[in-house]
């Protein structure tokens, strides 16, 4: 399957400048929030896409992701980065649904829908894939190549690894959204609040997602898929997750890591179902 470039439509470029960068991704931003608004649930965890692919607002949105072309990402901070493709990933990941001939009961359904669902951004193709592990992960592959390969960006001289993050913040995992039922919220994250959102929507997560009982830790699947985002072992990883959770249960952890005993880490299965 080829990729799908769901900005292919070229908007004509006004007296030959580029758009704006931060007033671009400011613009996407507000079209998310009402889109948010309007075909999402309250607490951000599932989509009318019906209602939303019809509608004008989604219309509009889309006229705004022609003028991705010319943006110029080199001129937004890392932090303005980082929240521009947190909400491009998951604004993609909405529209890509939405496009879909016939609305699937799973995001599986649709083969290798983030390697092919793409944007062009300031010339270049980016897939959901891109911007996760190529971007946000600071160019780290894949979990299931990562013994196969070093980078996601594989070529040395391919122009969108100087945009990749110069580190991972593991907190992203809980602001991306694949479409299905087990996903974070959506949000919409400004640069302004961002470490305060992320810090909410990892507390927020872990909070829903962690539970420890005895000396065994239940975990979201995208804890263990992405283990090395958040430690070098599992020590480490429960460690960091502990920072993120309840009190009860942080002590609970913090006492079981102290005492040195062994922990067993479980992970719940993951609903693939659409979040629809």
């Amino acid at each position: 399957m080829s990729k799908k470039v769901l900005n292919e439509a070229v908007p004509v470029q006004q007296d030959g400048s580029s758009w704006e960068p931060v007033q671009l991704a400011v613009q996407l931003q507000k079209d998310m929030l009402k889109l948010k608004g309007e075909y999402m649930s309250d607490d951000g965890r599932s989509v009318d896409y019906v209602r939303l692919k019809n509608s004008d607002t989604f219309k509009d949105y889309i006229k705004q992701t022609c003028q991705l072309h010319y943006l110029d990402l080199t001129k937004l901070s890392l932090t303005e980065r980082k929240a521009f493709f947190i909400n491009v990933y998951n604004s993609l990941t909405i529209h890509g649904l939405a496009d879909c001939d016939q609305l699937p009961s799973s995001v599986l359904e649709v083969k290798d829908f983030w390697a092919n669902t793409c944007y062009n951004i300031g010339g270049l193709v980016f897939s959901l894939d891109d911007m996760e592990h190529g971007i946000l992960r600071g160019n780290r592959p894949h979990p299931s190549v990562a013994h196969k390969q070093q980078h996601h960006f594989s070529q040395d001289d391919d122009p969108r690894t100087q945009l990749a993050m110069s580190s991972v913040d593991p907190r992203v995992h809980f602001a991306l959204v694949c479409g299905a039922k087990s996903c974070p919220a959506i949000q919409v994250y400004t640069s302004d609040n961002l470490d305060r959102a992320l810090e909410g929507a990892a507390r927020s997560f872990c909070g829903q997602e962690v539970n420890v009982e005895g000396n065994k830790v239940t975990v979201s699947k995208i804890l263990e898929w992405y283990a090395s985002d958040f430690g070098a072992n599992e020590n480490e990883l429960l460690s960091w997750i502990s920072k993120y959770l309840p009190n009860d249960l942080q002590q609970q952890l913090v006492r079981l890591l102290s005492d040195n005993e062994p922990i067993t880490i479980d992970s719940r299965p993951y609903n693939w179902t659409l979040n629809h």
